[in-house]
């Protein structure tokens, strides 16, 4: 059985508690509040960015480590229509609404599942009208630890029909500390979204070939674009990350991942500055309930969305 421990009390009185799991080279403390990796440390050096108290995640974090829904990503003027009735969301990110709204799952306390030494499952119940999301929907998170890997698994039901994007928006920096734009990144994605001055993608797949977008071939975060990237791009396969004599293998069953620098992490409200970690947000495409030629996010009852990622230390 994982050691829990009480992490901290929010104002509402509602108790926060750490998880730790442990298998092989790595091991994980795991809040209930946000669905929250805390720490990830692979052979003693912690690989995430992660914050001291409860008062800090509530006040002073960007996602840190978080599961973020009921949409991760950005929904274009904060609204969509599904089977003809529109839905209006929170503006929380300019005119968008930005990884599910003012109050999404990040800023809520999960309830622990199931688990074990190495694993556990923590669950939500999101109610209809939610944040502006139509049905209540119920969803699961498995964080489980494999020797050299951490692999996660998300899970969402509703009882009416709804969007859903579920993602972890952890922060890497595979040296433990600095910066990240030495680290090397080879992504196999041959396209990405372009997106307009709202971060809000244009429509198209546009390939990434002669752009600062092509990590085909490997090239360091700070090396084009003046490292600023926050773009989805299509996945082909996986993804590998290269920083402080570690290696990271990301793979998949979302169609797209938004790789986001950290670039607009200022370090004064955050304890941490720009680039200090990066995120590699495995995921369906932004905007997609607005934009019916992407992968659809669409859930209806009595269906079950799963997906999977998987991140390897070498």
């Amino acid at each position: 059985m994982s050691a829990v421990m009480n992490f901290g009390t929010l104002p509402s009185g509602e108790q926060v508690e750490q998880v730790e799991l442990v298998s092989g080279r790595l091991r994980a403390e795991v809040l209930t509040y946000g669905a929250v990796v805390r720490r990830l440390e692979v052979d003693g050096v912690n690989v995430v960015l992660g914050l001291d108290t409860i008062e800090d995640y509530r006040t002073r974090s960007r996602y840190f480590g978080a599961v973020v829904g009921r949409y991760g990503n950005r929904i274009a003027h904060a609204r969509f229509t599904l089977d003809g009735t529109e839905h209006l969301l929170p503006a929380n990110n300019g005119p968008n609404c930005l990884h599910g709204g003012t109050e999404g799952f990040d800023s809520r306390v999960w309830t622990i599942a199931a688990q074990s030494e190495s694993s556990v499952t923590l669950t939500l119940t999101s109610p209809d009208g939610d944040q502006g999301f139509p049905g209540t929907l119920t969803a699961s998170v498995t964080y489980t630890l494999d020797g050299d890997a951490l692999r996660i698994d998300y899970a969402a039901e509703s009882d009416a029909p709804t969007v859903v994007n579920l993602t972890n928006h952890s922060y890497f920096n595979l040296k433990g500390e600095g910066d990240v734009l030495d680290h090397v990144i080879r992504m196999d994605a041959t396209h990405y979204l372009p997106v307009d001055d709202d971060k809000i993608p244009t429509g198209e797949l546009a390939p990434v070939k002669g752009t600062p977008f092509d990590f085909t071939e490997p090239h360091a975060v700070g090396e084009r674009y003046d490292g600023g990237y926050d773009h989805c791009f299509v996945l082909d396969g996986g993804i590998e990350v290269k920083g402080g004599g570690l290696t990271m293998e990301v793979t998949t069953t979302e169609p797209g991942v938004q790789f986001y620098a950290g670039g607009m992490l200022d370090g004064v409200q955050t304890p941490y500055g720009p680039f200090a970690g990066l995120c590699l947000e495995t995921q369906h495409f932004p905007d997609s309930p607005n934009q019916p030629q992407f992968p659809s996010t669409v859930l209806r009852p009595g269906e079950r969305r799963t997906s999977t990622t998987t991140y390897r230390f070498i």
